[in-house]
C-alpha cells in the first residue's frame, strides 16, 4: 500500500483478465467521489497497460501510481471529477 495518499477503496479483480480490470475499475471509480483514491489489486500483468491507457483517455480520473510486486500488479487511480 502507497503512503503517498489515502485509499478509499480497494477493488480486487486477481484472476480476471482482459478487460475486466478495466471495466470493474471504471464501474468502482463510478460510485467514488471526488478525489476518492482506488486501489486496484490485479493479477493480470496486461493489467498495468491497460488501465494507464483507460486512465490517460477517461476524463475525471487520474492514474497516480502502478506498482509490481510479484505477480500481483498494483494501480492507484484517483477520481478527479
Amino acid at each position: 500500500m502507497s503512503d503517498e495518499f489515502d485509499i478509499t477503496e480497494t477493488l480486487d479483480v486477481k484472476g480476471a483478465s482482459c478487460p475486466m480490470p478495466v471495466v470493474k475499475t471504471k464501474s468502482a471509480i463510478d460510485d467514488l467521489d471526488e478525489d476518492d483514491v482506488l486501489e486496484v489489486v490485479a493479477t493480470d500483468s496486461g493489467s498495468m497497460s491497460d488501465i494507464d491507457g483507460w486512465a490517460t483517455g477517461t476524463d475525471g480520473v487520474e492514474l497516480l501510481e502502478q506498482v509490481e510486486d510479484g505477480d500481483v500488479y498494483k494501480h492507484y487511480v484517483q477520481k478527479t471529477a
